[in-house]
């Protein structure tokens, strides 16, 4: 099983969450380490990243085979561009 990497932004975010979607997330990060590639998640263009969405999240990971690590960059809302504005100033 891959191991997890969360970056500090990243779990600041999810920390701040309220239990449910606290829980979301969390069922969401854990699935990943099961299934570091599933179907419903989507590469980004331009980018060594992935992105899956779960409830109004979204979730933007890489997934290191030869480390067999899952790295969680930025968690977000889906319908804000401030994900993509983080992920850009991590680039």
């Amino acid at each position: 099983m891959p191991k997890l990497n969360i970056t500090k932004d990243a779990l600041d975010f999810w920390e701040r969450l309220d239990a449910k979607q606290y829980k979301q997330i969390g069922r969401r990060v854990l699935s990943l380490l099961s299934d570091p590639l599933p179907h419903d998640s989507t590469q980004l263009k331009g980018y060594a990243f992935r992105r899956v969405d779960i409830g109004e999240y979204r979730i933007i990971y890489r997934f290191d085979v030869l480390e067999e690590m899952v790295v969680i960059e930025c968690i977000g809302l889906r319908n804000d561009d401030d994900v993509y504005k983080q992920l850009r100033r991590k680039a």
